[in-house]
């Protein structure tokens, strides 16, 4: 892989990790036309999402403190007593619901029956496929879901979220806080979008909180933060697979620093950017830009099943 190779990928996972079109589609699309596709690029991938890291704690620093501030806050009031669910502040309400919504993360250890495989390593397996079918209609699930949530928040907007007891408040815009309920729901797409490559995580996850009633930019400021505890563990647990592997750390330090850096440069930027889409209300771009990948990305593979070559590279491809 050279520099350029690490650079391209690097602006596609930083642009792709939070815009709502998914991250881990769009490596695989990008490494599949490069032809660069393969176990030997784990670690570089695991180096990529440490880079987009690095951009949600640089853009969330001040909203990250806080929330670490106020941990040690709480856990003072636990073991004095004085901590009362019903009385949390909007930080520690926030803090219980990332708990809450990390827990359905352990579904992705669960052994699959028949296998000695867990439900994290088909992420793995799908992202690794040379035909880009599941990768390709997940981009449409997330396109549907993107729709659904604009749906939900023009009725968030209209009507303003349904009132949950201790949920906060409840305006034109929608719930500011989340529940335990809500707090699930995401998690739950949140493993989904773990495992099915195109599944975008930022925009499946957002359009769950629309659905359930939270104020848009509270849904997104949710997702962005959730994201940090969840990378960092895929990070490790693919740094040890990576490690592991029998290819191990086959790629060159420089072209390691070139793509972290490209991540993290270009992630931040994309945050700054879905944030402004969202609040112009312009997401109809995400959706329609989805479905046109997924739709020929489909077409691409059937062609590819069908020649048995990539249309990109002319490889042959073993399926």
């Amino acid at each position: 892989m050279s520099i350029l190779d690490a650079i391209i990928q690097g602006i596609v996972q930083g642009l792709t990790e939070f815009l709502p079109v998914s991250s881990s589609g769009h490596l695989a699309i990008t490494q599949h036309i490069l032809g660069t596709s393969g176990d030997g690029n784990l670690f570089f991938n695991v180096m990529l999402h440490v880079g987009t890291l690095v951009a949600v704690i640089a853009f969330y620093y001040k909203l990250i403190w806080s929330l670490i501030k106020e941990f040690f806050s709480m856990i003072k009031d636990i073991f004095t007593g004085k901590f009362k669910w019903s009385k949390m502040n909007y930080e520690r309400n926030l803090i219980m619901m990332l708990i809450i919504g990390l827990i359905p993360l352990f579904l992705l250890f669960i052994p699959i029956p028949g296998t000695d495989m867990k439900v994290k390593d088909l992420a793995d397996v799908l992202s690794a496929s040379p035909i880009l079918l599941v990768t390709a209609i997940s981009l449409l699930v997330t396109s549907a879901l993107l729709t659904i949530g604009i749906i939900c928040n023009r009725r968030n907007s209209t009507k303003g979220g349904k009132h949950l007891k201790g949920a906060g408040k409840t305006g034109t815009n929608g719930r500011e806080s989340y529940t335990i309920l809500d707090a699930v729901c995401v998690g739950l797409m949140q493993v989904a979008a773990a495992v099915f490559p195109g599944l975008s995580r930022s925009g499946s996850t957002l359009a769950v909180g629309e659905m359930r009633g939270i104020n848009k930019q509270k849904a997104l400021d949710y997702t962005f933060v959730l994201g940090v505890p969840s990378i960092v563990a895929a990070a490790l647990l693919e740094g040890i697979d990576a490690i592991k592997s029998p290819e191990g750390i086959n790629v060159e330090i420089g072209v390691i620093i070139a793509g972290v850096i490209a991540s993290a440069v270009v992630g931040y930027l994309a945050i700054v950017i879905f944030k402004w889409f969202l609040k112009s209300n312009k997401m109809s771009i995400f959706v329609i830009y989805t479905a046109i990948v997924g739709i020929a990305f489909i077409v691409i593979s059937i062609i590819e099943m069908n020649t048995g070559v990539n249309l990109f590279t002319g490889a042959p491809i073993n399926w």
